[in-house]
């Protein structure tokens, strides 16, 4: 039996944070409309934290197979890669994951849909099994979206959009434009996590046929593409905060853009994708503190 500490790596803990900036956000702008719901809150973490961790299981499974995780990948040896969990305990955690992240969607649906129309739940359900896809066939299966440069694109739209728009949505049960702008600055955030990810690991990616966004645009042009996300991202919640005409104290969540500005200065002077690897979890929790500052200064 695998042990307690290669299932953690395999869960890959510090990539948790980042999977809870969207739902922290989502429930600070729900406060903001006087909407909040605690159920809603803590069945929406339980349930991201279930989908983020089956999409880190999957991973491991579908780059093991491939070939991409072997002795030559940059980066923490994953626990699959080393042979301190088989294919069949791994297949046996993404199954649980999967019904784990599928009970506790339902129970999140439930609770936050309850007096709405039952199309409300039946949208809610199928963008949860859409999730649950997503979070698998990153890497699994044939032709891995993964593997064809679109992991940025379903980044963004899953843990940006559909993250907070849907939380915001289950708690104040409406919707309105203004909210897409600190959505979209969280999206491009955490693709600017998967880009480092993609620019530490690019060497490797390019030799196995993994195609990421940095393997089709080169090294140099995804320092650039870093910085241009990264740089949408502050631009958004800027302009968000002007629009909302929010107090002097929303403007604390600029403290989170020095990290994020050090990242992007990181990376357009990085010459050796190893160094990346620790700017991975400093973007993650730059992020987070974004999402907690961004929140708490709307609600203070």
């Amino acid at each position: 039996m695998a042990s307690i500490s290669a299932w953690l790596v395999s869960f890959r803990l510090r990539t948790l944070p980042l999977s809870l900036s969207t739902i922290f956000l989502g429930s600070f702008l729900a406060a903001y409309q006087n909407s909040f719901q605690w159920s809603v809150f803590i069945l929406a973490v339980i349930t991201t934290l279930f989908l983020q961790i089956l999409s880190n299981l999957a991973n491991d499974y579908g780059d093991t197979i491939s070939g991409v995780d072997n002795q030559e990948r940059v980066g923490p040896q994953r626990s699959l890669q080393s042979g301190a969990i088989t294919l069949k305990q791994m297949k046996l955690a993404i199954v649980t994951f999967v019904v784990l992240s599928f009970v506790s969607g339902i129970a999140l649906i439930v609770v936050g849909t309850r007096g709405m129309e039952f199309s409300y739940g039946l949208i809610y359900l199928l963008l949860g099994i859409a999730a649950i896809a997503a979070a698998m066939k990153y890497t699994m299966g044939k032709n891995p979206y993964g593997y064809s440069g679109l992991g940025d694109f379903f980044v963004f739209i899953f843990f940006g959009i559909v993250g907070v728009m849907g939380t915001f949505f289950l708690h104040t049960h409406e919707i309105s434009g203004l909210e897409f702008l600190p959505a979209i600055s969280i999206g491009c955030f955490s693709t600017g996590v998967l880009n480092l990810n993609n620019l530490r690991d690019r060497i490797n990616d390019k030799a196995f046929g993994k195609r990421t966004m940095v393997v089709k645009l080169g090294v140099e042009k995804a320092k650039i593409y870093h910085a241009i996300l990264l740089g949408i991202g502050m631009l958004t919640a800027i302009i968000y905060t002007f629009l909302a005409g929010a107090s002097l104290w929303n403007w604390i969540y600029l403290i989170a853009f020095i990290g994020i500005i050090k990242s992007i200065t990181t990376v357009l002077n990085n010459k050796t994708p190893e160094l990346l690897d620790p700017e991975l979890k400093k973007l993650a929790i730059s992020t987070l503190l974004f999402s907690i500052l961004f929140g708490l200064g709307l609600i203070v």
